[in-house]
């Protein structure tokens, strides 16, 4: 890889960290109602997430550069973990306050967090992502390579975006058994968005960790794939179904959050779409998957677009069209992760 390219694609997330959170402020000090709370405590907790992505860039990228060291195996991932926990912690704490903007800003921030944990679990199992290009090249039966870490270490990686996953759905289920109330409604169906998202990086991890140990069989070379669209196209559908499934006037904001995060799910794929091809086969499109990343990221901001437009005449869009910047800035990042990661696995310099 270019060492230039190498610097953009480890800056681009730090860029995109930076655009939530400069522009969560800015929504935030913008005044003291409700949707500029919960909108600008939203954007700011999308930057755990870039920076969680930037640790795992800056993972691969080391070493397919030749200059990784353990510190760098070590500094990484707590680098992430300890931005998720932050934003995790954050989230409980703005729930505590009173009032509705609090109880539903808390529940996303909380669930970002969450998001945050998986994405630096991506990071954590890639810091000896050189063995699945060497891995490509021999055979299932030869087992785990000399330098994997052990079966235990990869199963514990994989319950991590697991009990992500769990805990944002049945929080989400315990919140929608309340959905008569309005911050019940708007919170729950957000936190089920998020628990799509976690869901959807049980498929990145898992491949992540089954190739480097040379287990990644034919069977689940499409099934991770699939999983994450049947993911992002919930997200999405749910979306859809809460917009026009009803009149509430509150259904606005997490319907249109909905769809975004079903971008994020579909920007997912092109990870694990990538990986599934290019194992042990040649594929000459594989360097095409990085615009999935870049399709969803324009949808995003289009979308927040016209919201935008339409929140001059009613604030009920205020919120998402704030927040689908963010979630366009989020697939962005996820840009620079596929490209390295085609870099990495076509063996590029």
């Amino acid at each position: 890889m270019n060492y230039w390219i190498s610097i953009l694609f480890r800056v681009i997330p730090l860029a995109m960290g930076a655009i939530c959170l400069s522009l969560g402020l800015y929504v935030r000090s913008g005044g003291a109602d409700a949707d500029h709370f919960v909108a600008g405590h939203v954007l700011m907790s999308l930057t755990s997430i870039c920076i969680a992505l930037f640790t795992t860039a800056a993972m691969i990228i080391r070493q397919i550069t030749h200059t990784f060291s353990r510190s760098w195996m070590i500094a990484l991932p707590i680098l992430g973990y300890t931005a998720a926990l932050v934003t995790v912690i954050w989230g409980l704490l703005v729930l505590r306050q009173d009032g509705a903007p609090s109880f539903v800003a808390g529940h996303v921030v909380f669930g970002v967090g969450l998001i945050a944990a998986c994405v630096s679990t991506v990071a954590t199992a890639s810091s000896t992502f050189t063995l699945i290009p060497k891995n490509a090249h021999g055979r299932r039966e030869d087992g785990p390579p000399a330098g994997s870490y052990s079966a235990a270490f990869g199963r514990g990686l994989i319950c991590i975006p697991v009990a992500a996953a769990a805990i944002s759905a049945v929080w989400a289920i315990i919140l929608l058994m309340g959905e008569a109330e309005t911050p019940d409604f708007v919170a729950g169906h957000v936190l089920m968005g998020l628990a799509a998202i976690c869901a959807s990086l049980i498929a990145l991890v898992s491949t992540v960790v089954r190739q480097v140990r040379n287990l990644f069989d034919e069977a689940e070379r499409w099934a991770w794939t699939f999983w994450v669209l049947l993911m992002g196209t919930a997200a999405f559908v749910w979306g859809l179904f809460v917009l026009f499934g009803s009149d509430r006037p509150e259904r606005i904001a997490p319907g249109c959050v909905l769809l975004g995060l079903g971008m994020i799910c579909y920007s997912i794929i092109s990870k694990v779409w990538l990986l599934a091809l290019v194992w042990r086969r040649e594929c000459a499109l594989a360097n095409r998957i990085p615009l999935i990343p870049v399709m969803t990221c324009l949808a995003c901001l289009f979308f927040s677009a016209f919201l935008a437009e339409a929140a001059t005449g009613d604030s009920a869009f205020f919120v998402p069209a704030r927040i689908l910047v963010g979630l366009g800035a989020v697939c962005f990042t996820l840009f620079s992760i596929v490209s390295i990661l085609e870099a990495g696995t076509s063996g590029k310099s």
